[in-house]
């Protein structure tokens, strides 16, 4: 709190979403909303950088130009499916999370998808001008049917799967090509997974639904286009650029195929010299996947909802270009994260930098999360180093610059009831060693630093001294910290053996004065200090942002 009044998350709505997306923002305490909706890319670039999240639909271009004015901006929210109008690496660079909202348009685009099919293989619109031209040509428009066809599936996610279920009550046979789909789950869903050169040979109707990526790009060419049957069909209602529209147009004028229907092109609006628009064997339509009432008012109420909780709640359910958090139970997964961040910064002082190499290894049930704890680890090991933003979306990339190898190590499930992260860190000045474990309800401790034991919370103020294993190393210590007036909460000593080293680990109340370090420092049988300063209380937000400070929106 700020001037007493609470911190707020301001939300910039830069394309029009329907009422009940906008209200949905406006009543969750802790949100300042600005709608406008009309807002031009200079005026956007010039204001983006006041704000914490931002909402956009198609119209919006989110170009790096853009991003590198983005200040304080922490999420940006498409409404739709396709973020190909977002720079995503230039937003995952600074530390940006890019939400979508994959549920809200799967039915629209899938029937939208059946209606294309329909349409090329009976020849509706061609049909449709021909009666509105005054003329009856009912045998210049025969058509053929589904039922009993393949149709070849070209990514078979939400869309591709709700595609495959209504062409089945076509009569349909159904193949796919995905190669993150196992054979089990294709199975399930009553299709026979294929490589991608036997469905373009095998598929009267081959249908694109897979994103636009680096992999996917050019997909479709000429080699692959001249695989399918004469006799075959193309629909995309995918995205524009997964197939060469130049090769296509050539396939369709020299009856390669014969037909195709698309709803997206690699530049809209289409070129009115674009080849595809002057062929009969084609049918076109102005990207209208999710241009239905239904599924605008859903795309807009569940961006909202994605955004407001990824700001107030810490859930991120769709982030795009952070899959480590796109998980149900991320909350559940937050004190691990947390954990490790703070184990980070406790390895961070423990060298003096030039770092090589992260290792972060892990023990426990939650494998799957094994990339956001190490994404963690090294946000914590760089946020002293490096200028912000740095967020658990660009901490691995952040690290990766700098030269700092991290190796994640899976270590299976612990016994027992807690669960433990290990940092291993090589710097050229030598390594250090840091683990805490998750007990019971969630509680962090710290177990180990270098190869002693101990056992101390991380969060506050610590001490950390290297001293000589003899008596009265403790009260002398006790007495310098009392004289500073600085309480000690708790005190670990640890050895390895008697009268050897030893490490000592001190939580305190407040922090511990340059003089009294110095008084330690100077005693015969402390060899080295280092005083830590680690958050109160868990951060919640990936982007480690500490509200304590935040600006409230005025």
């Amino acid at each position: 709190m700020v001037d007493g009044r609470e911190p707020k998350f301001r939300v910039l709505l830069a394309d029009e979403i329907v009422a009940e997306g906008v209200e949905i923002l406006e009543a969750a305490d802790g949100l300042d909303v600005d709608n406008r909706p009309q807002i031009d890319p200079t005026t956007l670039k010039s204001v983006v950088g006041e704000y914490d999240a931002l909402i956009v639909r198609s119209r919006t271009q989110i170009t790096r130009d853009i991003l590198e004015a983005s200040g304080q901006l922490r999420v940006i929210g498409r409404a739709g499916i396709g973020v190909d109008n977002i720079d995503l690496d230039a937003a995952t660079r600074r530390g940006i999370i890019v939400l979508n909202a994959p549920g809200g348009n799967v039915v629209s685009a899938a029937e939208l998808t059946l209606s294309l099919m329909l349409a090329v293989i009976r020849r509706i619109p061609q049909a449709d001008a021909s009666v509105r031209g005054g003329r009856w040509e009912r045998g210049r428009f025969k058509g053929t049917e589904l039922h009993g066809k393949t149709l070849g599936l070209v990514g078979a996610g939400r869309i591709g799967t709700e595609v495959a279920r209504r062409a089945r009550a076509f009569g349909m046979r159904i193949l796919t090509y995905d190669p993150y789909l196992s054979r089990e789950r294709a199975e399930q869903q009553r299709m026979e997974l294929v490589t991608l050169p036997d469905l373009l040979e095998e598929s009267d109707i081959v249908s694109l639904h897979c994103p636009l990526t680096d992999e996917t790009r050019g997909l479709i060419s000429s080699k692959e286009l001249a695989r399918m049957k004469p006799s075959a069909y193309f629909i995309n209602a995918a995205r524009g650029g997964v197939v060469d529209e130049d090769a296509l147009a050539e396939a369709l004028a020299d009856e390669k195929i014969a037909g195709a229907a698309l709803d997206v092109f690699a530049h809209e609006p289409v070129d009115p010299d674009h080849p595809l628009l002057k062929l009969d064997n084609v049918v076109l339509s102005p990207h209208l996947g999710s241009a239905t009432r239904e599924a605008q008012r859903s795309v807009g109420i569940e961006i909202a909802k994605a955004v407001r909780d990824a700001l107030l709640a810490g859930r991120f359910h769709s982030a795009v270009n952070a899959p480590e958090l796109a998980v149900e139970n991320y909350s559940e997964l937050a004190p691990l994260i947390d954990l490790a961040n703070r184990l980070g910064r406790v390895v961070c002082s423990l060298t003096r930098g030039d770092y090589r190499a992260l290792e972060v290894r892990y023990a426990g049930a939650q494998e799957r999360a094994l990339r956001a704890i190490a994404s963690a680890a090294a946000q914590g090991l760089l946020c002293e180093i490096v200028e912000p933003p740095l967020t658990l979306v660009n901490a691995l990339h952040v690290a990766t610059e700098r030269g700092v190898a991290v190796k994640r190590v899976g270590l299976g499930s612990k016994s027992g009831s807690g669960e433990l992260i290990e940092l291993r860190l090589q710097a050229a000045d030598g390594s250090a060693r840091v683990a805490g474990a998750l007990l019971a309800e969630g509680h962090p401790r710290i177990v180990r630093i270098g190869e002693y034991r101990v056992d101390i919370p991380p969060r506050g103020t610590i001490l950390i001294l290297r001293n000589r294993d003899v008596p009265g190393v403790i009260g002398k210590v006790g007495t310098v910290l009392g004289e500073a007036g600085v309480n000690i909460a708790e005190y670990h000593q640890a050895r390895l053996e008697m009268g050897g080293d030893a490490l000592a680990a001190v939580a305190v109340d407040g922090v511990v004065a340059p003089e009294a370090i110095e008084q330690l420092i100077s005693m015969d049988e402390i060899m080295a200090i280092w005083q830590i300063q680690l958050p109160d209380e868990p951060r919640g937000a990936p982007w480690g942002v500490d509200e304590s400070v935040r600006e409230p929106a005025r």
